[in-house]
């Protein structure tokens, strides 16, 4: 395969609508017509420099095989390609037709395989994310007030999300990134390092027994109708945060889900069930029909960021490195 600096983003594409094929055809099987990406390359990299030994040399290969290559080409063709003397060499008509008519398509395919290669490894473009909850929103601001103090070159758009959007935003591509809460075990979801640890606690109607209790056991959940997580969430989520069981075996009753925590709190305010949240609701969703009561033996509630394990670029990848860096006083 030739490589070239000017030409290296040619070589691992072909170009199709009958001009490139990754083969060898033969004159009588039907596809003579079509070209190998090399022969291109060494093609269009000779009538640019009307010298084999300066193609040879942009292509790091020897200045016989660029003549085997034309030579090649041309037997294929059935007429030169190129006009050779001992002091020059220049485009027939015929190769200068061929040349004009390829030049644009490989022009094409190199400009589409550079912004590829700018998306998946520069640092530019627009970055989407995501987040869920108040003070997932106010955290992700200040990673984003990091990230553009780093890398000027790249815009950053937030969407808030809902419960249910996690997943289809980051799997149809609506976003790359979102702040949420772990765990989110799933084989195509990347998970970044915990940013966030937080009390638990359980938000229960606040005429409810629980309401007047300093704290709660998970073991008391076995008294209580726990509301439901969207479907679209993995079981890890669910099984950390909706159990079926306590830990001594005791059934959970389970209740009605919700969409939006906005509603698991308006379902938790008339009574039909509690959930478990993180300590920074009693901040930024004070209602006078909810009340947070501590958890006495739970572990700690864990945000970070989630991407597709196929959308790990280079944007993403340094985003998630701002936001572990504000979280932990690196900037």
């Amino acid at each position: 395969m030739f490589a070239s600096s000017s030409t290296f983003v040619m070589t691992e594409f072909a170009i199709n609508a009958g001009l490139c094929k990754d083969r060898e055809p033969s004159l009588n099987d039907g596809e003579a017509g079509m070209l190998e990406r090399h022969e291109l390359e060494a093609f269009v990299t000779l009538a640019e420099e009307l010298h084999f030994g300066r193609t040879a040399e942009r292509l790091h290969v020897s200045t016989a095989r660029i003549s085997q290559t034309i030579r090649k080409l041309e037997r294929r063709v059935g007429v030169p390609l190129f006009n050779r003397t001992s002091r020059r060499v220049e485009l027939s008509p015929v190769g200068r037709q061929l040349y004009e008519e390829i030049r644009p398509a490989w022009t094409q395919i190199g400009t589409a395989l550079k912004r590829a290669i700018d998306s998946g490894r520069g640092i530019t473009g627009t970055l989407r994310v995501a987040f869920i909850g108040a003070a997932a929103g106010q955290l992700l601001v200040g990673a984003t007030e990091l990230f553009r103090d780093r890398q000027p070159g790249c815009d950053v758009q937030i969407r808030e999300a809902q419960i249910g959007e996690i997943l289809p935003w980051l799997r149809d591509g609506k976003v790359e990134l979102v702040l949420a809460n772990f765990p989110m075990h799933e084989p195509d979801i990347v998970t970044g390092p915990v940013l966030v640890r937080e009390a638990r606690m359980l938000a229960v109607p606040s005429g409810h027994p629980f309401a007047r209790r300093t704290s709660v056991s998970v073991e008391d959940l076995a008294r209580t109708t726990m509301l439901q997580l969207p479907d679209t969430l993995p079981e890890s989520l669910h099984h950390d945060r909706t159990p079926r069981r306590t830990p001594a075996g005791r059934p959970i009753e389970p209740g009605p889900s919700a969409e939006t925590f906005q509603e698991m709190l308006t379902l938790i305010g008339t009574g039909q069930g509690v959930f478990p949240v993180g300590a920074q609701v009693r901040r930024y969703y004070v209602r006078p029909d909810v009340a947070y009561v501590p958890f006495s033996d739970a572990p700690p509630l864990e945000w970070g960021l989630l991407w597709r394990a196929d959308g790990a670029t280079a944007r993403v990848r340094a985003f998630d490195q701002a936001a572990y860096d504000l979280v932990n006083n690196n900037h």
